[in-house]
C-alpha cells in the first residue's frame, strides 16, 4: 500500500531566488523544528524577515506543518534555507507550528514546552517524510533542531544563568512513533 502524496501549498518566501541553489541529491538529512510561535501567520511574518542584509535573506524552514495538518512550502528543496546552524547545505527543515516557549524563549523561568503536537500534524509530517524519501535519493537521516544546535545563551531574565538556545521539537515530539514509521535513522552527533 503506497502512502498518499500530501497536498502541499506553495507559498515561497520573497527572497527564495537569493538563496543558494543546490542539487537535491546532496540532501541526506531532514531536521525537525517547531516554530515556537503561536500560529502560521506569525511563522510567515518571521520567515519573511531579512536577517542577513548582505544576502537579502532570512531564516526559514522548507516546509511548515500547521496544527490541522496543512503543509506549506516556503523554500523548495533545491535551495539552501537557513534553518539550523552548520547543517544547512546538506539538509531540509520541517517546521511544526507549536507555541513552544513563545514569547519568553530565553527566560529561565519559562523553558517548559507544554503544547502537544496534533495527530493531524504528525500524520502530515509522516506523509511529507515519505514524499521526501521518494524524491530525495540521498535522504537517510533525521534529527531534531535541539540535537544539532546545542549552544547555550545567557537567560533574558538573569544573564548569570544559561538556557538552551534551541529546544525544538522538544519533549512532546513523538520520536519513537515517527522513527518507527519514517524509515530514516536519527542523527545524534557526539557532544563536544
Amino acid at each position: 500500500m503506497s502512502t498518499p502524496v500530501p497536498a502541499i501549498q506553495i507559498d515561497h518566501l520573497p527572497y527564495v531566488p537569493r538563496l543558494q541553489a543546490r542539487d537535491p541529491a546532496d540532501i541526506d538529512l531532514v531536521v525537525i523544528h517547531c516554530t515556537e510561535l503561536p500560529d502560521m501567520a506569525m511563522a510567515r511574518e518571521y520567515g519573511k524577515r531579512v536577517l542577513y542584509p548582505e544576502a537579502g535573506t532570512g531564516a526559514s524552514g522548507h516546509w511548515y506543518v500547521d496544527r490541522d495538518g496543512g503543509i506549506t512550502e516556503y523554500v523548495p528543496a533545491e535551495r539552501v534555507a537557513h534553518h539550523v546552524r552548520g547543517w544547512n547545505p546538506r539538509s531540509v527543515g520541517i517546521e511544526l507550528v507549536n507555541t513552544g516557549r513563545y514569547p519568553h524563549w530565553y527566560d529561565s523561568r519559562h523553558q517548559a514546552m507544554t503544547e502537544p503536537y496534533t495527530g493531524g500534524q504528525i500524520a502530515a509530517l509522516l506523509a511529507l517524510l515519505a514524499q521526501l524519501r521518494a524524491t530525495l535519493p540521498g535522504l537517510r537521516l533525521i534529527a531534531g533542531h535541539e540535537d544539532l544546535d546545542t549552544d547555550r545563551v545567557a537567560a533574558s531574565d538573569d544573564p548569570a544563568r544559561n538556557v538552551a538556545r534551541k529546544v525544538d521539537p522538544g519533549p512532546l515530539f513523538p520520536w519513537s512513533s515517527v522513527l518507527a514509521a519514517c524509515g530514516l535513522e536519527r542523527l545524534l552527533p557526539a557532544s563536544s
